[in-house]
């Protein structure tokens, strides 16, 4: 009752189903990871937005902590910093040794060094009066650039006309928690957590505006243009919070190194057939040849 009464009752409200929401895609990686831990192999998946995403809601876990009256944003990025951890934990464990490295990396920098940088920046050289909006505005760019990332999704689908790594259901949970905690934000009198969802919000409409209009549609292959591999691994989702979120697609079968070993398999029983003729075609086949001719 204490927290009811000390925010708005409908920021209560859009903050709990934000909550409910955003839970529901920090899980969507979920299979994955059990796929992962079954076959105890990464299989080409990246890291990278596991990483970006447990960054992201350090920061807004910080953010919460110093600002009063956020124990809904304490609790959902703090389920999110959890279930990072545990991705990135069974990632650096069954992945090959240079995907490790380079984890461990983007880790160590960004996770401990850069985050570590704000931490002491915003405590030491930023008053107090001041601190917790420096902090918003921080957080505020943090989310637009992570916003803009899907970005590069979108323009794969108006590409090759295809929604097959833009799953409909994602987009539609982007939506609507963008509008819960904008809402949330709006509120609470909060620009902060307010204004990043404005751009969640017209990013999730364009997703399933582009789902609309491409569901149906046949294909379109730019062999010159072709998908990247990583891009083929993942679809990445971000939450409205700025933690973005990956929703894996299972990688697709390479065409070209396959296909070569099966042409090269398929070419020796017909050279073996060849050799057979050849020899039965052979000198002797000749000479009754002529002997039949005389």
């Amino acid at each position: 009752m204490t927290i009811i009464n000390s925010q708005h009752p409908l920021a209560f409200t859009f903050g709990i189903v934000g909550n409910i929401i955003s839970v529901m895609v920090y899980l969507a990686p979920a299979p994955t990871f059990y796929r992962i831990l079954r076959k105890k192999s990464t299989e080409g998946f990246q890291s990278l937005p596991y990483v970006v995403a447990l960054f992201s809601a350090m920061l807004w876990l910080y953010y919460a902590l110093l600002k009063e009256d956020a124990v809904l944003l304490i609790t959902i990025n703090l389920f999110g910093c959890v279930i990072e951890i545990i991705y990135i934990s069974m990632f650096i464990t069954y992945a090959p040794k240079a995907p490790r490295k380079l984890i461990l990396k983007m880790f160590a920098s960004m996770n401990l060094g850069l985050f570590s940088l704000i931490v002491l920046t915003s405590h030491f050289l930023v008053k107090n009066s001041y601190r917790v909006q420096v902090l918003g505005w921080i957080c505020v760019v943090v989310s637009v650039a992570v916003f803009a990332a899907p970005l590069s999704i979108v323009a794969q689908v108006i590409r090759t006309r295809s929604v097959e790594f833009m799953p409909f259901s994602l987009s539609l949970f982007l939506t609507l928690s963008a509008m819960m905690w904008f809402a949330y934000g709006l509120f609470l009198k909060d620009i902060c957590v307010a204004l990043p969802n404005i751009l969640g919000f017209v990013l999730g409409l364009l997703q399933m505006l582009l789902y609309t209009i491409y569901r149906n549609t046949k294909k379109v292959i730019d062999q010159e243009k072709e998908v990247p591999e990583q891009t083929k691994d993942i679809v990445l989702i971000f939450s409205t919070l700025g933690s973005s979120e990956v929703y894996p697609v299972d990688a697709q079968p390479d065409a070209s190194g396959g296909g070569d070993d099966a042409n090269k398999d398929a070419k020796k029983p017909e050279q073996t057939e060849d050799h057979q003729k050849s020899k039965e075609t052979g000198p002797g086949h000749d000479l009754k040849a002529i002997e039949n001719a005389v």
